[in-house]
């Protein structure tokens, strides 16, 4: 999913270098929500292995 918000960022970055202002827009949120919920996915599965009693790598 990290990967997905990367190629978006990517795409937004592209699509603003152009001018192309609503394409840009488009991916930028995307790219955002996409990153929002892997970062939460990451603190649950953190959460969820700290509550099981191993230790974080």
């Amino acid at each position: 999913m990290l990967g997905w918000a990367l190629v978006f960022l990517i795409l937004a970055l592209v699509a603003g270098f152009f001018g192309f202002s609503g394409i840009a827009g488009a991916s930028a949120g995307i790219a955002q929500i996409l990153f929002v919920i892997f970062l939460v996915l990451l603190v649950i599965s953190f959460l969820a292995r700290a509550l099981r009693g191993r230790p974080p790598v």
